[in-house]
């Protein structure tokens, strides 16, 4: 039996996901648009062509809402941390705004949808914050607001008083009327909408390959999709073509939900300034707390633990409800990815790169996917075009790939942990001797013991264990798998061979 990831069984939005709404694709479907991946980006996407009068076939690995868009913190905002003093120092005041401009119409473009389809998904309208734990983290306050100004957003200084929160708070960047929705349900919602009337939706059917011809073919274990479009909108590309691995940094953060015996949980959508980051949400009356951040396959530490640890010291908390975490890739230039997957393709889109705000830079990029397969002018094509090339970020380009190169081989050099299966602890992972090679071997508490292939589908780097979340991770591109090897996120499309080491 497989044995559920953290996330998997303890994710508080995925609660509102159904098993078996959405049939797997079996045999041949002929449409004008794939699209490949059921989160906020492929499902909005495939929203938006249905609505220019396209038909849609919506494809996804899982469940709509599984991956990313049902383990997120629920902020759709356009102020993002300090996002706009980083674009502005890397690229200039010119493509800060548009990184504004892009957002502040995705914002708007939730609240419109869920209001023109009914999909009842919890959105309120609330504040976001920008805030500065102490004195040292006012001067990042400080340039993230002249940057939003210049941007063009409506941001004000303050000192944080209406947040809600428990501690004191040296300075703080506001935006009013931003979203708090139930992730889940609005993509579910969204989804719902687009099956029906020559379009139609599919669960269960992890893509295996493309055909980029015209028309294209999507394939999958069960069946194909024929179609003169395709829309990769897997959060991290799937297609080894575009060289999109080389440009992104994939990264996992963390999430608990708590209860309060006393107290309210914040007023605003809030996360800190300065390092670590601590990102404040909430769902009703739970409390939510989000951050501790690493790079996919590095190790986690006691992200949880530590999580709950911060809402103690500053809450009156009951109990942890829930846990859950996600994985976010990074664009090496710090912009979105958005167009075509390769150099002058007009049949193959994707979209990637988000950093953690996916739920408005996601819908973003279905607005713009959508201007460029109906033939409509955008002025953001060009800013986020994936084969644009940022030469003041080069530095950093070549210190991602220096990395992958040195997990890569690194971790073939290395001893595995133990000599037999028998050394592994219940409920822990060790790298087993398996005759001449090693095996990834798992201990479950009722001491089934899951062997599987260290070397990632993908392209082939050694694969990590995350205790915090049992998962294998690989650092190099961020493919993830449970332990028995399914895969749980991509780029792979295959899972871990199984291994039964001595």
């Amino acid at each position: 039996m497989t044995e559920a990831t953290t996330t998997a069984r303890h994710s508080l939005w995925s609660e509102a996901i159904p098993h078996g709404r959405f049939p797997a694709l079996t045999g041949e479907t002929s449409v004008d648009v794939a699209v490949v991946g059921g989160g906020i980006t492929g499902v909005t996407t495939a929203l938006l062509l249905k609505r220019a009068g396209l038909r849609v076939a919506l494809v996804e690995a899982d469940r709509v809402g599984s991956g990313v868009s049902g383990n997120n913190t629920a902020k759709v905002t356009a102020l993002q941390s300090t996002m706009y003093s980083t674009i502005e120092k890397k690229h200039g005041a010119d493509a800060a705004a548009d990184y504004a401009n892009g957002n502040v119409a995705a914002v708007e473009r939730v609240a419109a949808l869920a209001s023109e389809e009914g999909v009842e998904c919890e959105l309120r309208r609330m504040p976001a914050y920008t805030f500065a734990f102490d004195e040292s983290e006012l001067s990042s306050i400080e340039e993230e607001a002249t940057a939003a100004i210049k941007a063009g957003l409506p941001v004000s200084r303050d000192r944080g008083e209406l947040m809600g929160v428990p501690f004191p708070v040296a300075g703080a960047v506001r935006l009013d009327d931003q979203l708090l929705i139930h992730p889940a349900k609005y993509v579910r919602g969204l989804a719902e909408i687009v099956d029906g009337e020559g379009s139609r939706v599919f669960e269960g059917s992890r893509v295996q390959r493309i055909e980029d011809g015209k028309p294209a073919r999507v394939h999958t274990d069960g069946g194909t999709v024929v179609a003169e479009r395709v829309v990769v909108a897997t959060h991290y590309p799937i297609l080894d073509r575009g060289l999109y691995f080389a440009r992104l940094e994939p990264m996992r953060s963390y999430c608990v939900a708590v209860t309060l015996k006393s107290g309210t949980p914040p007023t605003g959508l809030a996360i800190s300034a300065g390092s670590p980051t601590w990102s404040l949400s909430r769902s009703g009356d739970l409390l939510i707390v989000s951050g501790r951040s690493h790079a996919t396959g590095s190790s986690p530490g006691e992200p949880y633990d530590e999580l709950a640890a911060f809402a103690r010291e500053h809450w009156d908390v009951g109990e942890v409800t829930h846990r859950w975490s996600a994985q976010d890739p990074t664009p090496y230039d710090n912009l979105p990815m958005i167009g075509p997957y390769t150099p002058g393709s007009t049949t193959l889109y994707g979209a990637t790169g988000f950093m953690k705000w996916g739920l408005s830079n996601g819908t973003m990029a279905a607005e713009l996917l959508t201007d460029l397969i109906v033939g409509r002018s955008n002025s953001l094509t060009e800013r986020f075009s994936p084969h644009r090339m940022t030469l003041g970020a080069t530095p950093k380009l070549a210190k991602l790939n220096a990395k992958v190169a040195v997990d890569l081989v690194g971790d073939r050099l290395k001893r595995a942990e133990v000599d037999s299966v028998a050394e592994v602890p219940v409920g822990e992972a060790r790298v087993v001797r398996d005759g001449s090679g090693k095996a990834g071997v798992y201990r479950d508490e009722a001491g089934g013991v899951h062997g599987v292939s260290l070397r990632c589908t993908h392209l082939g780097c050694l694969v990590r264990f995350n205790p915090a979340e049992r998962s294998w991770d690989c650092p190099c591109h961020g493919s993830r798998f449970d332990v028995d090897g399914s895969v749980l996120e991509g780029p792979a499309t295959k899972p871990l061979p199984r291994r039964d080491p001595a």
